[in-house]
């Protein structure tokens, strides 16, 4: 049994609560690329809007949404869109920091997006939603269409995986710790 569709206020001020989240998930499904990311999201709107995808309540509005954004990106890219660079805005934070330290946050920032790149795409979704998004794992399953063990096999992956990288490229070692050593 279909759940009826948000009226169109209740839906354009449901948009309009997660247009942060969704733009920033719609960055990642786009590797990175804001110009990108907001044609998928303006893509996504009208989707909604026009009536072609609907909110059947199946899931909470946010997870469905997320769907919408992330089957929205793969259409896009798949239709041969622009080619998908990774690189991010990669600004230092500014602040009191010494240069030292601003340099220091650079250098683990750019090994954290470079490791997060060599991720497979589920693997870097998963990880996405639930640390950036703050969702759960389930929630996650729901947003990239799969079981719920399967979610927790990519997260589990993807954080294994990453340790991994951060590791061999010499980042998040413990003072005496060895290359190969992981962290717990």
């Amino acid at each position: 049994m279909a759940h009826p569709a948000l009226p169109t206020p209740d839906l354009e001020a449901s948009l309009a609560a997660l247009h942060e989240a969704g733009f920033a998930w719609a960055r990642s499904c786009c590797q990175g690329d804001p110009d990108l990311a907001a044609d998928v999201l303006q893509t996504t709107y009208v989707k909604i809007l026009a009536g072609n995808a609907r909110f059947a309540g199946r899931s909470s509005f946010r997870t469905w949404l997320f769907g919408v954004i992330r089957l929205t990106s793969l259409e896009l890219q798949r239709r041969g869109g622009r080619e998908l660079p990774f690189d991010a805005d990669t600004d230092a934070e500014s602040g009191d920091a010494s240069a030292e330290l601003e340099v220091i946050r650079a250098e683990e920032h750019e090994a954290l997006r470079a490791a997060l790149g060599r991720l497979p795409d589920r693997q870097r979704e998963v990880l996405h939603l639930v640390f950036q998004q703050e969702m759960t794992i389930a929630e996650a399953a729901g947003v990239m269409g799969v079981s719920l063990g399967s979610a927790r096999v990519h997260y589990e992956r993807a954080k294994k995986r990453l340790r991994a990288l951060l590791v061999a490229g010499g980042h998040g070692r413990r003072t005496g710790q060895a290359p190969g050593d992981l962290e717990e």
